[in-house]
């Protein structure tokens, strides 16, 4: 069974999120399935999540422009930056930028679902 454990708690850390959507079940099941992210639903009926490490969460929220343009940039950290690529593929984003151009960095970018762009990074070990 795995442990509960709380997420660090510290001044300045960045802790939740409010990912426009425009079908949120949609966004739900991409990131749940493309980064492993835990959902749960509130008291009031919204949907939230936790990253995969549950340190920062957040929720979906409808009637917001996504975005699609980079300007503030938020990394997704995986195991593997090619795996995750397939995932995101299979799950309904595209790619907006490929592995490489950040080099030697192992980055690539990506458009989810409802069109935010939001990077992946690998720790090159």
């Amino acid at each position: 069974m795995e442990k509960h454990r709380e997420p660090t708690m510290g001044n300045g850390k960045i802790c939740y999120l409010e990912i426009p959507a425009v079908d949120i079940i949609v966004s739900k099941d991409f990131y749940r399935s493309a980064f492993g992210w835990k959902t749960r639903q509130r008291s009031d009926g919204s949907i939230a999540f936790d990253d995969g490490v549950g340190e920062v969460s957040g929720t979906w929220v409808t009637g917001r422009k996504p975005t699609t343009e980079t300007g503030l940039l938020i990394y997704i950290m995986v195991d593997s930056v090619s795996e995750t690529i397939e995932k995101i593929k299979e799950n309904g984003g595209s790619i907006v930028q490929p592995i490489g151009m950040d080099a030697p960095e192992i980055t690539a970018r990506f458009s989810d679902p409802a069109g935010n762009v939001l990077g992946l990074y690998q720790n090159p070990v």
